[in-house]
């Protein structure tokens, strides 16, 4: 009865919230890269060239080359509205200190659009982390505003073909061990890209509130895969209030540790162009809305393997009560506890490891880097997270056992309320059952 009225409360913060046209100044290139025109191509021939002479051929300015990052731009060079690459140099230009050594030309050819089958060359530095080789697909961005000969540029390497596959992969290996579970999983998922890239995102572009629209989006997200996946039953609506009760307590954490810790959230070049571009986001939110959506994904887990042990140890036994099922429970919960922290940990030191190469190059004191904001963050992110799931273990056990222990009295009692060949029956089964065991001992 409790879930009712939240999912018609979540029903109607969908409504309410729901993105509707397209956000201030979508309508125009952000400058970020990923909105600029791009083609595929091919290398067709690869060359070793003199860098020094290479760099003295090529003009200051266009859209970046694969001796550059190559990747979505830099800050500066997005918000310049640059079209790729590094935000310095034109196709194949090579960047400060580069003159020495040998460089690769590359040959590339345009595979589609007007200008099929145009060739341009393409310089890699010998520091460039990207190689081309012949033969290689390749994406070029297009800029229709440079000159001709410098409007194509390598940006990015071709991998769909790999990524195809190893979804593919994913997903067979997901259906052959779950099988129709593992199917619905599969759905779930989709839900749950849906959700995030429908309502989640747009809406937080838009202006609404980042933690409010996480909060509806992560409860959304999470009514539709634990119900799709386990089905509507008793067992899923226990998960389902555990994982409330441990993101509300999560919501309330991150609210005030972030605050206390006066993290503002704004730590990395892609969050500072966020704000840039979109002022009216409130990026403190933002990092607490991360937190929650963060944490949805390992409190299903958590939540659902508490409360299936309770209803398989109660089905084991059917004689156990609460206190009993609660306590065989609560010591599986905690081997799951100090695997999913541990799990949760590593999880963001290897995302962050770069970060914390970069510290202990500079020997900065231990201190210092965990007091620093960009790491302090992390940390806070982690340990408010481990909290929630902790949390979760036993107010989903307990809630389970209960629900657990009621639902199979309910039967029971139904059964010998009922008429008389209905009860005469049930005490046939029973003293069948008790003559069975007997007959085993």
């Amino acid at each position: 009865m409790v879930l009712v009225p939240f999912a018609v409360a979540v029903l109607a913060g969908l409504v309410a919230l729901w993105p509707g046209g397209t956000p201030e100044g979508k309508d125009s290139p952000s400058g970020v890269g990923f909105d600029r025109q791009t083609l595929g191509a091919r290398v067709t021939a690869v060359e070793e060239v003199d860098c020094a002479e290479v760099g003295a051929a090529q003009p200051p300015g266009g859209p970046g080359g694969a001796g550059n990052t190559g990747g979505a731009g830099s800050t500066e060079g997005a918000q310049d509205g640059g079209s790729g690459g590094s935000g310095e140099g034109g196709p194949g230009a090579l960047p400060q200190g580069s003159g020495e050594g040998t460089c690769l030309r590359a040959t590339v050819e345009v595979a589609e659009g007007k200008d099929a089958g145009h060739t341009f060359p393409e310089i890699v530095t010998p520091d460039a982390t990207r190689r081309l080789s012949p033969g290689q697909d390749v994406v070029v961005a297009y800029a229709p505003d440079a000159p001709r000969e410098f409007q194509y540029s390598v940006v990015d390497v071709a991998r769909g073909v790999p990524m195809v596959v190893l979804a593919g992969v994913f997903a067979l290996a997901v259906v052959v061990v779950g099988r129709l579970r593992g199917l619905l999983a599969l759905v779930g998922l989709a839900v749950s890209f849906g959700v995030l890239t429908l309502f989640i995102l747009p809406a937080i572009l838009q202006g609404s509130n980042p933690l409010l629209v996480a909060v509806v989006g992560g409860s959304a997200i999470m009514l539709a895969t634990l119900y799709l996946c386990h089905g509507v039953n008793a067992r899923t609506s226990v998960a389902v209030l555990g994982t409330l009760v441990s993101l509300l307590l999560i919501g309330l954490l991150g609210s005030a540790f972030i605050g206390w810790a006066a993290l503002t959230g704004n730590t990395d070049d892609q969050t500072g162009l966020v704000h840039g571009l979109y002022p009216d986001i409130e990026i403190r939110g933002l990092l607490l809305a991360g937190v929650l959506i963060g944490s949805l994904g390992v409190l299903d887990d958590v939540t659902v393997t508490q409360t299936s042990a309770v209803w398989e140890l109660r089905q084991a036994d059917p004689s156990a009560g609460w206190r009993r099922l609660y306590g065989a429970a609560m010591r599986i919960g905690r081997d799951h506890i100090a695997s999913v922290v541990n799990t949760l940990v590593l999880a963001y030191a290897g995302a962050a490891l770069p970060l914390l190469l970069l510290f202990s190059i500079a020997e900065s004191g231990m201190g210092q880097v965990a007091t620093s904001e960009l790491v302090a963050e992390e940390i806070v992110r982690t340990l408010i997270g481990s909290i929630g799931l902790v949390a979760s273990v036993p107010v989903t056990t307990a809630l389970a056992a209960l629900v657990a222990v009621a639902d199979r009295r309910g039967p029971s009692d139904r059964g010998g309320a009922s008429g008389g060949g209905g009860t005469a029956g049930g005490q046939g089964r029973a003293r069948g059952r008790g003559g069975r065991r007997r007959a085993r001992r």
